[in-house]
């Protein structure tokens, strides 16, 4: 009797230990799974990091699309069989560039519609992720390991495909853009079309200010860019305070970072807008900044003005 109650003994504690083993195993590989995906939201899916994604997303919507064509340059044979230099946007055919700008358009349109959405998939991947760490228990989440994997490897993929979208591609030339006449018999070049963007011109509100019948405005580039380009500054009458009526308006073009306006009323509010001028290879822009500035009613309001005298 005393060896069957010595081996019970001895099996319920094999068993206890068995038990304790087992549920230790359970919570360290509970620990290690819960960590792999802590690791996952404090890197690719950290506030910060998903932030800089939307601000450069953001950036990215503001920003000019133009095609861009490589080479640029091309040496072709003129009437005399004189070898020149010459710009390839010269020699394309035009119908065929325009449907290529169409193409670009609309690649540039979904290309921006897809960040949108991606940065949305991610956001709320990073709110799901987070609520199975910190409510699911440890049973509910090494049961559910499995359908976590299949998020964290998805969420992978969208920061993928985020990545990869944020810099503009390129486009598929299905038809020759260049004509064999024009060329007289020089070796055709393949012509590369991509997608490149221009940052956006934005005012400086500092620098820019409205006198009794004139108005200085200035503006940069989100990066600074130091290239001075032609732009065209777009300006209105406001009628009334609301700004929903508005009056006449002009456009003047300028090939500057700064553009004198002459000729304003005293005390009304102008809208004035800046955007690139329309080149060849413009495709879109969505987006242009705006200011508005009140003419003073008299000269002597604004003491720090009183030195200020328009430039041309």
């Amino acid at each position: 009797m005393a060896v069957i109650l010595n081996e019970f003994e001895t099996s319920s504690g094999s068993t206890a230990y068995n038990k304790e083993q087992d549920d230790n195993a359970t919570w360290e590989q509970y620990l290690e799974r819960r960590n792999l995906v802590l690791q996952f939201l404090h890197s690719n899916l950290s506030v910060h990091h998903l932030q800089h994604h939307q601000n450069k997303v953001e950036l990215l919507k503001k920003c000019s699309f133009y095609l861009e064509t490589e080479p640029k340059h091309v040496n072709v044979r003129n009437q005399n069989h004189m070898m020149h230099r010459t710009d390839v946007l010269q020699l394309i055919d035009p119908c065929q560039f325009q449907r290529m700008k169409k193409v670009g358009k609309n690649q540039t349109e979904i290309q921006l519609s897809l960040l949108t959405a991606l940065l949305e998939q991610l956001e709320q991947g990073r709110e799901e992720l987070s609520c199975y760490v910190e409510t699911w228990d440890m049973r509910t989440f090494l049961s559910r390991w499995d359908f976590i994997m299949q998020r964290l490897s998805k969420l992978s993929e969208f920061m993928e495909t985020l990545l990869s979208l944020q810099v503009p591609g390129k486009l598929y030339v299905k038809h020759r853009l260049m004509p064999h006449a024009d060329l007289r018999g020089t070796r055709l070049p393949n012509i590369r079309l991509s997608l490149c963007t221009k940052t956006p011109l934005i005012f400086d509100r500092k620098e820019s200010f409205a006198h009794k019948d004139w108005a200085k405005l200035t503006w940069f580039t989100e990066n600074q860019e130091s290239h001075i380009e032609q732009c065209e500054l777009h300006f209105k009458l406001l009628t009334n305070e609301s700004q929903t009526e508005t009056g006449y308006g002009r456009i003047q073009e300028v090939t500057s970072n700064m553009c004198i306006v002459q000729d304003l009323q005293p005390g009304r509010s102008y809208k004035f807008t800046i955007r690139r001028s329309n080149t060849q290879t413009f495709l879109c822009d969505k987006w242009q900044d705006s200011i508005i500035l009140k003419t003073k009613t008299n000269a002597v309001e604004d003491m720090d003005s009183s030195v200020r005298a328009p430039e041309g």
